[in-house]
């Protein structure tokens, strides 16, 4: 029977926030458990020797001498599951990743592989085993003698500087106030705490603290042992960074491109606190984590906070911020009415806004929805508002959605407030009659849109009567003021609507639906209609494809449903992913729902409007919004989430009498097509105070990345009343790889001050494929038979004819890919990394092994030819052997994808344009061959499908030749950089691999 692991964790007042400890730690010795290579674990007390030159474990069969690994003849440290033993099947579920580390010893490249009871246990012994490592035969000094570090010169220089009468001493408020302004958000309570307990253990009370106790304090209270860990991980001296460590960890971890020293440097000068680090280019502890917690560090793409989007596409290719009775501050019945609710919405970049109007008692139309609302706003009042703030946020086109309530002659002021207040920003024109689509945000930037009714286009008198839309109704009914005219024997509700009103409005008419096939024949690109959530959720349900074809061309706008009396709100991914542009929210209610619409916003510099996926846009193309698997020719990705700890956590602000502890746990959901919908949980982290500490890896599949929000809420799991304590929203596309601090929120969405969780963000392809589409990561594909996508039959020959000639070019172009894939991950594997590392890491990770042997490189890079062999010079281990197989495979894989990669991208492109020619023939061949109902329909679908198929596969080869380049590169400019590349003058020219690449055309 295999033994299995008993968890223990470290103690709770042992805090591992230096090498010293760590070395401490580690000649005090802990039980771990050794796993042997038929996968059975034993325990074993493993302790480091007082003179540090080896590592020892007991009991064992060996003799003593040979129960021990020398320091000097370790390789390599690795954290996780990185060796082929811990990742046997037999183990994978034991134990999590985090509480297993592997040391690679001796000229065979051994390997001992342990398990501890926490991942705090392992950071110790990784990070003193490390730092011993890297100092080889130059045994370090003991712990806490020798010359003061960086850090301990900086804090002696802030207290020197506080120490007014140079007495040496401070008084322990001024010291309490100096680490506080240091660390803005720790409290002064705990501080104080920390500040008498040290004082009593060195028996030195008082009202006053002398240099060596603050620096003491100041390292026990700001030292995050996460971030140390990490430091030391990329640190060639394992005090601080140097400028090449810095370069490697943001290269290598945060997936940036482009840095050079010059740029670390930059970093270095704005967040080291210390004189002497800045000069000497030196980031240590603090600036380090300052940091990793700057908005330079952010987990937002940058790129995304500006407009960064095709602003060209029509009106109708875009998702439109939309608000719903933007004027009400409470619920839809008894909500207060106030212009403020407009410069909010606006301010958040909102471009629709819904103005109702009422008959009000001096003559003037109003804005209100419920007539026994405490006040009402003056029509005139919310247009000069909506004049001074319409492009305050946003210079892309405001929509007002007019639903008219008042009588003719009112709507004739309110048409004149119009045409008088907003002037030249009133776009007028009239449609253009021989267009298809809409103009762009582009086109109307700075202009304002009014969508409502038109009179017909016969009618000749100064008013006449029109249809009218449900909205708005169901709440004048329930309030008495229902006094439009139903035509007997059902049908829509009559209105009159005045001649001036009607005049201003051009691009969004508002027509009421009637189905499906009838928009398809007759409607016209600048008709739009409103749907309740009701009925679009219908629609969503029952007919997605066809409102996803619908929205291609027509705006649409979803409102809420009449009986969220509440101001409640629905979910707006319900409607995102059949394609609907305008979905309603009511701004003032917070929560889950508005989280989602203000996060999703974001992407696109908060300008209101963002643009759809291809999939969504293209005319010809297979998308089921309620797919519950991946897309044809979208590439399913991985997210791969560590949520590591968290900092300043408030306390729920709605919890009851409690004391001021929160046993936090974070849940991380993901909204898109229900295929993606997910959601995940750490555990609770209990006793932890305000900086939880959790350390989970946690993973989602992503099959349309375009439409994905990633939401973190952090709740109080010991609560009384109220269990929320934080959130953060954010679209998949703008996450960014690495370590990273998320800014967390209320639930009202103000920024919570200090309020932060740290996590590790990785993207790599669900097949094992180079990159997450966008940037960069390659990851496993698992070992089972091959998927290849294909074409469907229509029905109709010579169609069918067609594609069926894009069979063979659609199996090479797979082949290619994951031949390349399969080869990448082994190659990454044998290294010891993840598949998340990029190729630069596999080769310094090889240099490193090499570095650290007694003996001269036994392996060389040849940088003289295109794809640089790997070579070995004599005998080398088999570990090694084995590293130069695999990296022969994938360097030859790749020469074979780059090579052929355009003839095969060539006969696809071919396929889909032949395909394409018959598109505009479609519908006369299906009637020549007699397909109808069901037969037409899926004639249809497959077509779309075929099309989608062989742009998308055609898309993922050209990426695929584009990352095998990238490879190529980083291997050259790696081999260069750490000794073991010769005849490097052939390098290849960066700018070359990384030419842009064209996108393949809609």
């Amino acid at each position: 029977k295999k033994k299995t692991v008993s968890f223990s964790t470290m103690p709770n007042d042992r805090k591992i926030n230096s090498t010293a400890a760590c070395i401490s730690f580690m000649l005090e010795g802990c039980e771990l458990k050794k796993v042997r290579s038929n996968s059975r674990m034993y325990s074993r007390f493993f302790v480091l020797d007082a003179d540090m030159r080896s590592l020892r474990w007991e009991p064992s069969k060996k003799d003593s001498e040979k129960a021990k690994i020398e320091i000097k003849s370790v390789k390599e440290v690795r954290v996780g599951k990185k060796t082929p033993v811990l990742r046997s099947n037999g183990l994978s579920d034991q134990f999590p990743d985090e509480c297993a580390f592997s040391i690679i010893y001796g000229d065979n490249y051994e390997s001992l592989d342990l398990v501890a009871g926490s991942a705090d246990v392992v950071s110790a012994w990784v990070m003193g085993l490390r730092y011993l490592v890297s100092y080889g035969k130059h045994t370090p000094e003991a712990p806490g003698t020798g010359h003061p570090s960086l850090r301990t010169s900086w804090i002696s220089s802030v207290f020197d500087l506080a120490d007014l009468e140079k007495s040496g001493r401070i008084p322990v408020s001024r010291a309490v106030q100096l680490i506080k302004a240091l660390n803005p958000g720790m409290k002064a309570s705990t501080i104080e705490l920390k500040f008498k307990e040290l004082q009593k253990a060195s028996e030195r009370p008082g009202a006053e603290v002398a240099c060596d106790l603050f620096v003491e304090v100041y390292c026990e209270l700001c030292t995050r042992p996460e971030i140390f860990f990490l430091m030391v991980q990329f640190s060639s001296n394992k005090e601080y960074l140097g400028l090449k460590d810095l370069l490697m960890f943001l290269e290598v971890e945060q997936g940036m491109e482009g840095v050079t020293e010059e740029k670390c440097l930059e970093i270095v000068s704005k967040y080291e606190p210390s004189k002497e680090g800045r000069e000497k280019g030196y980031l240590a502890i603090d600036g380090f984590t300052r940091y990793l917690l700057s908005a330079d560090c952010s987990i937002f793409d940058p790129q995304h906070r500006k407009v960064c989007q095709d602003m060209a596409q029509p009106l109708s290719h875009y998702y439109i911020s939309s608000a719903h009775s933007a004027c009400l501050l409470e619920d839809n019945f008894w909500g207060r009415s106030d212009i403020s609710g407009y410069i909010g919405a606006l301010g958040l970049g909102c471009r629709s806004i819904e103005l109702v109007l009422w008959d009000g008692p001096e003559g003037e139309p109003v804005v209100y929805t419920s007539p026994s609302a405490s006040s009402c706003v003056p029509f005139r009042t919310v247009v000069g508002l909506i004049d001074q703030h319409a492009f305050a946020a946003s210079a892309y086109p405001l929509i007002l959605c007019l639903v008219v309530r008042c009588s003719a002659p009112q709507q004739r002021l309110a048409a004149q407030c119009l045409r008088k207040t907003l002037g030249e920003k009133l776009y007028l024109d009239p449609p253009n009659p021989t267009a298809s689509y809409l103009p762009s945000p582009e086109q109307l930037k700075g202009r304002i849109l009014i969508k409502g009714k038109k009179l017909p286009d016969g009618c000749e008198d100064s008013e006449g009567e029109v249809s009218d839309e449900e909205e708005g109704w169901e709440l004048a009914r329930r309030l008495g003021q229902d006094d439009g005219e139903s035509p007997e024997g059902g049908g829509p509700r009559r209105v009159r609507l005045s001649r001036e009103l009607s005049e201003l409005v051009s691009l969004c008419q508002a027509v009421p639906f009637q189905d499906f096939e009838s928009s398809r024949r007759g409607q016209r690109y600048w008709e739009m209609c409103s749907f309740s959530e009701v009925e679009a959720g219908r629609f969503a349900n029952e007919c997605p494809a066809e409102l996803v074809s619908y929205n291609k061309r027509f705006l649409s706008r979803v409102y809420p449903s009449p009986m969220r009396i509440d101001a409640s709100n629905m979910n707006p991914q319900d409607f995102w992913k059949c394609g609907c542009q305008m979905v309603a929210m009511n701004y003032q209610t917070p929560g889950l729902m508005m989280d989602l619409n203000t996060g999703w916003f974001r992407q696109n510099g908060a300008c209101g409007y963002v643009l759809r996926p291809a999939i969504m846009r293209e005319e010809v193309s297979y998308f089921s919004a309620n797919a519950k698997d991946s897309l044809p020719g979208v590439p399913a990705q991985l997210l791969h989430l560590k949520v590591i700890s968290g900092q300043n956590l408030p306390k729920p602000k709605g919890s009851g009498a409690k004391g001021e502890v929160v046993e936090p746990y974070v849940c991380a959901e993901i909204h898109g097509i229900p295929a993606d919908c997910a959601e995940h949980r750490t555990k609770t982290a209990l006793q932890s105070g305000d900086n939880p500490v959790f350390d989970e890896s946690l993973e989602f599949q992503i099959n349309l990345p375009e439409l994905a929000v990633l939401r973190f809420v952090v709740l109080d799991d010991d609560y009384i009343g109220d269990e929320f304590i934080a959130q953060y929203t954010i679209p998949f596309e703008c996450l960014q790889p690495g370590y990273r601090h998320i800014p967390l929120q209320s639930l009202s969405g103000e920024t919570l001050p200090h309020a932060t969780l740290f996590v590790h963000v990785a993207i790599t392809d669900r097949r094992g494929g180079g990159k997450g589409h966008r940037r960069g990561l390659a990851g496993r594909r698992g070992r089972r038979v091959r998927e290849y996508t294909s074409t469907k039959a229509t029905g109709i020959k010579a169609i069918d004819e067609v594609f069926r000639t894009a069979t063979q070019p659609l199996r090479e172009a797979t082949d290619l890919r994951e031949n390349v894939q399969n080869a990448l991950v082994s190659f990454k594997e044998l290294c010891g990394l993840t598949p998340a590392a990029n190729m630069k890491q596999c080769i310094l990770t090889v240099a490193a092994w090499l570095l650290h042997s007694d003996s001269t490189p036994s392996v060389t890079l040849n940088l003289a030819e295109k794809y640089p062999p790997m070579e070995a010079q004599g005998p080398i281990p088999d570990l090694l052997r084995k590293v130069l197989t695999a990296y022969e495979t994938m360097i030859q894989t790749s020469r074979t994808l780059i090579e052929s990669a355009d003839a095969v991208y060539g006969k696809l492109i071919q396929a889909q344009q032949a395909g394409m020619d018959f598109h505009k023939e479609l519908h006369r061949i299906e009637a020549k061959e007699g397909l109808r109902g069901r037969k037409l329909q899926k004639a249809l679908e497959s077509f779309a499908w075929n099309i989608t198929v062989l742009k998308g596969q055609a898309d993922l080869l050209k990426h695929a030749k584009a990352e095998a380049l990238d490879n190529l590169w980083q291997i050259h400019n790696a081999g260069q950089s750490c000794g073991i590349g010769r005849n490097g003058s052939a390098s290849p020219e960066p700018s070359r691999l990384r030419a842009p690449l064209e996108p393949i055309p809609e």
